[in-house]
């Protein structure tokens, strides 16, 4: 069928790459930094289109037929009513919108009102909360506010040469706190509530959709945000769940609707191919194994790895519940962690090593509970992140979690998944391909770990672990 491109705007950097239509096999790759400090919460948007640029050089894109753009999430691009910025770019998990994020859920009737609105409560990085930040900290600039884009919005916007028409796709919009998954539609009243009058806002395409085709006859399809890319990357399908393993950690699966939580401990995404990507977060996963390994004068986390194995299932009766950082599943924010069942002959380095991994993993498999406790299926989780090589989280996770653990290859996956939507939309155009399904890549290389016989040690160090926090903080999930 040709030749496609994928490309990934993130925080720091842009990523291409591009891909034989039919196979999804990679041709060539191309990378560049963003110029300008990483860590901004302010950005110039023209920083991106130079990043792109310099990734795309040396001819990368010479006979590319169709591009997919994948950008970070929970960016506010906001424009004038002649499409120029107001403002630069808000992008990142911005701190100082935490008070109006807060302001928000008061103002709008509490947690259960927006879970029910829009399928998320208002968090300090969204694009809801950061117009409200900037209704009440830059009012000069919130009165001239026109037009809202997020970043892979304005990225497909300029790709296209600026048209009247703006776009957007159902899984970045579903990121922004002003449209509903469950319900497929925005919801203006919350952008008023927010920005204090209305702006206009982007087009929703449907997943096999084009934003349009350049002057030069190259098409652009829909989009999407960069968590949604990835799992199209990964060739996620219903069954299929994601466990994230950062300094916070997050598990996210695929489901056929939308999720409304009232405790709002869920976050409903929509997906890049009209399914749904409900997510829970918890605010500590490996953040937790750092600090045992700093305890233990260990250096990395590789020796912390061959420490814990050292040790039994269970831990010799140590847990730990690391809400070290306070806890966001269960919502328990100004909680801190604790280290329980200490005794004579648990207290080894080997028994602490492996009770911060179990509990960094029984913590996940609490997030993932939240999930399954609302019908959603898991029958593999996709383990990502840098400590998914570790051999103890490969050796303990399938049992924990109860079900078989994928951890695939180091890969640009949300790059593969813009070129994959690509690759969807030039075929749905020249009548290759049906609107219903994306063209049937072959799936992510990766390691493959079953539960097998340690499926019931794995269950009682769950129930050894939730024994401990339902003594340590009663009814945390049902209050």
């Amino acid at each position: 069928m040709g030749i496609v491109a994928g490309l990934d705007s993130s925080a720091e950097f842009t990523r291409i790459v591009v891909c034989d239509a039919d196979t999804g096999a990679v041709l060539r790759q191309g990378y560049a930094p963003h110029p300008g400090d990483p860590k901004a919460t302010d950005v110039d948007p023209q920083a991106w289109l130079l990043s792109l640029g310099e990734a795309a050089g040396g001819g990368l894109l010479e006979g590319v037929q169709a591009i997919g753009v994948s950008a970070q999430q929970h960016g506010l691009v906001p424009l004038d009513a002649q499409g120029a910025l107001v403002r630069p770019a808000m992008v990142g998990n911005d701190k100082r919108a935490q008070v109006a994020a807060a302001d928000l859920v008061e103002a709008f009737g509490g947690r259960q009102s927006w879970a029910e609105a829009v399928g998320s409560v208002p968090q300090s990085g969204q694009p809801v909360a950061k117009l409200r930040w900037l209704a009440r900290s830059e009012p000069e600039h919130a009165q001239r506010v026109a037009m809202l884009l997020q970043p892979h919005d304005w990225l497909v916007w300029q790709l296209l040469g600026r048209p009247v028409r703006r776009t957007t796709d159902r899984g970045a919009a579903s990121a922004t706190g002003y449209w509903s998954a469950g319900a497929g539609a925005y919801r203006p009243d919350l952008v008023e509530l927010a920005l204090g009058h209305h702006a206009a806002l982007p087009e929703v395409l449907g997943p096999s959709d084009a934003a349009g085709t350049t002057p030069e006859g190259l098409l652009i399809s829909a989009g999407t945000g960069e968590t949604m890319a990835a799992a199209l990357g990964l060739g996620l399908g219903h069954g299929d769940a994601v466990v994230s393993l950062g300094a916070s950690g997050s598990v996210m699966a695929v489901h056929h609707e939308g999720l409304a939580d009232p405790q709002g401990l869920i976050t409903s995404f929509a997906d890049a191919t009209g399914m749904h990507l409900p997510v829970v977060h918890t605010a500590n996963a490996v953040r937790a194994l750092r600090g045992t390994a700093e305890m233990l004068g260990v250096e990395s986390l590789e020796e912390l790895s061959a420490l814990a194995l050292k040790s039994t299932p269970g831990s010799s009766g140590l847990v730990l519940l690391p809400y070290l950082e306070g806890e966001r599943t269960p919502r328990l924010p100004h909680t801190a962690g604790t280290l329980s069942g200490l005794r004579r002959e648990s207290m080894k380095p080997e028994h602490l090593a492996r009770a911060a991994f179990e509990g960094m993993l029984c913590a996940l498999t609490d997030a993932m509970d939240v999930l399954r406790g609302r019908g959603v299926e898991v029958r593999r989780v996709f383990l990502l992140g840098a400590a998914a090589e570790l051999p103890a989280v490969q050796a303990l996770a399938p049992a924990i979690f109860g079900a078989q653990a994928v951890v695939p290859q180091p890969a640009d996956y949300a790059a593969l998944g813009a070129a994959r939507q690509a690759a969807w939309a030039l075929g749905v155009a020249h009548g290759t391909l049906s609107p219903a399904a994306p063209p049937a890549w072959q799936g992510a290389a990766a390691q493959i770990f079953e539960p097998g016989e340690e499926l019931a040690v794995g269950q009682a160090v769950r129930q050894q672990y939730a024994a401990t926090r339902e003594q340590l903080h009663p009814g945390a999930f049902t209050s």
